[in-house]
């Protein structure tokens, strides 16, 4: 999908910093960012307190005017805003749950718990070991190029290009090999 008239005119302001410009464009994307932000916790198993999502979303907005807005001007119109924007909250998410996991600065509303079909995560901690020691017994029955991919993209957030830069694997063959190892994955877990 091409780049709207109503998304290169936003655009343009921002760049242009004409005055409500950045106001107009987070008007239009915090609910876009909100729910990147969610999924992309959800997604690892983290359920952010309404502090963290607010702090998650600034960072994502602050990644964005950083720089005198240098990622909206990298951008090249090849799709969406939307789609472009999705990606950039995405990886501004990982990259602080990853240095925030890292550095035990998460105050999440309820540590470990998963979000699972709308309910709590109620397994105790030792359930949940068990299960990690699962996910990296069922990772081992993977070849090792498979498990790596998958680790960059599940576990790190990486895009296919990002894949592909560290292994050494052509791009157009990083989705066949995700879903191969999801096939052994799922075969291994039954």
């Amino acid at each position: 999908m091409a780049l709207s008239e109503i998304d290169k005119n936003l655009l343009e302001r921002c760049l242009s910093l004409k005055t409500g410009s950045w106001e107009d464009f987070v008007d239009r994307y915090l609910g876009l960012v909100v729910h990147v932000v969610n999924h992309t916790a959800q997604a690892r198993g983290i359920k952010l307190s309404a502090e963290d999502r607010e702090d998650f979303c600034a960072d994502v907005f602050l990644a964005i005017i950083k720089d005198d807005f240098a990622l909206l001007r990298h951008f090249r119109g090849q799709c969406s805003l939307a789609t472009y924007l999705t990606v950039v909250a995405r990886r501004v998410s990982v990259r602080e749950l990853l240095q925030r996991k890292t550095l035990g600065r998460l105050s999440l509303a309820g540590v470990g718990e998963a979000e699972t079909n709308g309910h709590a995560d109620s397994r105790n901690p030792e359930q949940r070991l068990t299960d990690r020691e699962t996910v990296d017994r069922l990772m081992q029955g993977l070849r090792d190029d498979e498990a790596r991919i998958v680790r960059l993209y599940h576990l790190e957030g990486k895009s296919y290009q990002e894949i592909s830069l560290a292994t050494g694997v052509p791009e157009n063959s990083i989705g066949p090999t995700l879903t191969r190892a999801r096939d052994k994955l799922r075969k291994a877990g039954a």
